[in-house]
């Protein structure tokens, strides 16, 4: 793990794998967290599976779509994904967003606007989906925990998923027996099926 060293106050990590990386995976945050926390999740199953992981921090306490519209996150990304590449010779296409709570959120709103880099998409926990268009068909797979107090799943969730699923998308769908956190086996079932 180490910094992504392009960021002054707010910047974010990157996780390398040993050898040449399966794929690149972008983890994103929920409010108030950092590209650590993810990093820190996603740690063990990464190296286990040889994937490249950029987990950069918000600009501010969340992502922008959420404070009011599309701006410097996605600028800072951006750079970050050039950055990424560059350093690791690594394609950005065909590249796997996730994220958590807002950073859910975030990964659906960019994923589906941006299908022609992010061909995968891993929602956990996801209050909305804000894309600024929509552009190819990236696979797409949401966990909710039915016990969330934070992001209730009557409320998102199960009212996002059915949306996404008219629009054409293809949904997994997971459900599982807690609150507002990623269980390890649902770390490992999304990481199986973005791989499959």
């Amino acid at each position: 793990m180490r910094p992504l060293g392009i960021g002054a106050l707010r910047d974010g990590v990157v996780l390398a794998p040993d050898g040449p990386p399966a794929r690149l995976v972008v983890a994103l945050h929920g409010a108030g967290g950092s590209g650590r926390q993810l990093a820190d999740l996603l740690a063990e199953p990464a190296r286990r599976r040889g994937l490249l992981v950029l987990a950069p921090d918000s600009r501010s306490t969340t992502w922008d779509v959420i404070a009011g519209g599309y701006g410097p996150d996605v600028a800072f990304l951006s750079d970050a994904l050039a950055q990424v590449a560059g350093t690791f010779g690594v394609d950005t296409s065909g590249a796997v967003v996730c994220g958590f709570s807002d950073g859910a959120s975030y990964a659906l709103s960019l994923g589906i606007a941006n299908g022609d880099v992010f061909d995968r998409i891993i929602a956990w926990s996801p209050g909305f989906a804000a894309p600024a268009t929509q552009v190819g068909a990236p696979k797409i797979f949401v966990s909710h925990g039915v016990a969330d107090r934070v992001l209730p799943i009557d409320r998102c969730s199960r009212r996002l998923v059915p949306v996404l699923r008219d629009d054409g998308y293809d949904v997994t769908y997971d459900e599982f027996d807690d609150g507002h956190r990623v269980p390890a086996a649902v770390v490992e079932r999304s990481l199986d099926w973005a791989l499959s």
